[in-house]
């Protein structure tokens, strides 16, 4: 019996190569990548599960085993949300060390695609002028890759918040760019929304198929997603839940700030600073003797001044401080490190 995991795609190809068994896409692999082959072997071995590593962007890296099962599922699930069928054209621009650039791997070969693997950059379509039916990016590579972006039909974006300012750039793009909500233990995204060409009406995340949500007493969602994981997915993310399939997302509750007593949400803080500052940014609390914690502004890179009035901020969202860091620090994937860029400050 042959295990699903070990059956490859007929029409599966591979930087424009075609491959007649599982061996050749080993010794193909091989050749160019030995972070791509390990994989690969790991993949296609007779193992029911794969080893993948979280970002870390909100703590330490940590290994997780997810069923190869789950992985095949949730493939499936993307290419059937985004009309992907086989020959499907698609560039995967994503580190191969993180759950985000397996799958993009995994989808090609279990749907069938047409894929082409460009190492991992922050201008990702710099040197490329091909046509993609579909494409995974971070929000650092959206924005870096604007002028060239109408190559990709169809973009998913994940791994961070886009701005309110690169939302209202891609507004008039051809390409069909969607923002995901996931995480390694939900083998990427669950849910979707769209980012631009939408009507006036609110934009919500809407859950794929086969996942039901709730919230748990601190209004943290909470995820059923039985096709791609044993367990309840129980997260730290503050949301408003719109209905069974649709939420909002609030921001982070490990990142709430309890200043005088009176709780700020940076995110949101963050999405009304957003019309206002054009350089990468974040808000954070840092300890203050007399309001517990106070919230500072750190900006990457250096501003004359912040119209903190255009920003239509309440009084208590008004951040105490300002500090600039020449660089902020991040993860492979591009993710911002809050805490380790504020403590490049030693405040």
């Amino acid at each position: 019996m042959i295990l699903e995991q070990n059956k490859c795609h007929k029409n599966f190809q591979f930087n424009g190569k075609s491959f007649s068994s599982i061996d050749e896409i080993l010794d193909f692999s091989k050749n160019f990548s030995d972070e791509v082959y390990q994989f690969l072997k790991s993949w296609f071995s007779a193992d029911e599960h794969i080893t993948v590593f979280t970002s870390g962007s909100t703590g330490k890296p940590k290994s997780i085993l997810l069923k190869k099962e789950f992985v095949i599922n949730s493939a499936k699930a993307t290419g059937n949300y985004f009309f992907l069928e086989e020959c499907t054209t698609a560039l995967l621009c994503l580190p191969i060390k993180y759950i985000a650039g397996k799958l993009m791997l995994i989808r090609a070969i279990t749907l069938g695609w047409k894929l082409d693997f460009f190492d991992s950059s922050s201008n990702p379509l710099e040197n490329i002028d091909k046509e993609y039916d579909f494409s995974a990016m971070v929000p650092l590579q959206l924005e870096n890759s604007l002028s060239k972006i109408h190559l990709i039909k169809k973009l998913i974006v994940g791994g961070g918040v886009v701005s309110k300012e690169l939302i209202g750039r891609i507004q008039d793009l051809p390409t069909a760019i969607f923002a995901t909500y996931g995480m390694t233990e939900t083998i990427t995204h669950i849910a979707v929304k769209r980012l631009n060409k939408v009507n006036s009406k609110p934009n919500f995340y809407q859950t794929l198929p086969d996942v039901t949500i709730y919230k748990d007493n601190r209004n943290c969602l909470v995820i059923n997603a039985s096709k791609v994981s044993d367990v309840l997915v129980k997260t730290n993310d503050v949301v408003q839940l719109i209905s069974d399939t649709q939420f909002e997302w609030l921001g982070r509750y490990d990142n709430v700030i309890n200043s005088g007593g009176i709780k700020l949400q940076p995110e949101k803080i963050e999405e009304k600073l957003s019309k206002v500052i054009s350089h990468r940014f974040f808000v954070i609390g840092v300890s203050d003797d007399k309001l517990g914690q106070k919230l500072v502004l750190i900006i990457e890179g250096k501003l004359e001044r912040v119209n903190y009035e255009k920003a239509n901020l309440s009084r208590f969202e008004i951040p105490k401080e300002i500090y600039f860091v020449t660089k902020f620090i991040e993860t492979d994937t591009k993710k911002i490190q809050r805490k380790k860029t504020l403590d490049l400050l030693k405040l």
